[in-house]
């Protein structure tokens, strides 16, 4: 089963909430999530327990006690949802800005060549 923590500080390693789960039974894995960018702790994880009586026992075990100064929340992952990565069918995907009438031209240079003066073909 995998399970949510959340809400435990930045400096928590994954041996640490390991540790914590594993008086519970077995440990299959634990994710701290990170930022992308720095790479810093975003104070949630997810750990995968194979036995759905032990994950049950963790959850009630842990959920809403202190762990490291701060009130876990423990409970079972829900799934992820899907992400669309085509643009959104209620916005029709056009990534316009906040205009939502007809498109109107620009971005042309007005028909004028060098020296302002018009420029036909």
């Amino acid at each position: 089963m995998r399970i949510y923590v959340g809400n435990f500080q930045y400096e928590v390693t994954e041996a640490q909430l390991r540790e914590a789960f594993e008086t519970h039974g077995k440990v299959d894995s634990v994710t701290i999530i990170r930022d992308r960018d720095s790479g810093r702790s975003k104070g949630f994880a997810f750990v995968e327990m194979a036995s759905n009586t032990e994950a049950q026992a963790a959850i009630t075990a842990l959920n809403g006690k202190e762990f490291h100064e701060r009130t876990l929340t423990v409970n079972e992952a829900r799934p992820r949802p899907e992400r669309s990565f085509g643009g959104d069918f209620r916005r029709g995907g056009d990534r316009g800005g906040y205009q939502s009438g007809p498109r109107r031209g620009g971005g042309g240079g007005g028909g004028r060549g060098p020296g302002g003066k018009t420029f036909r073909r």
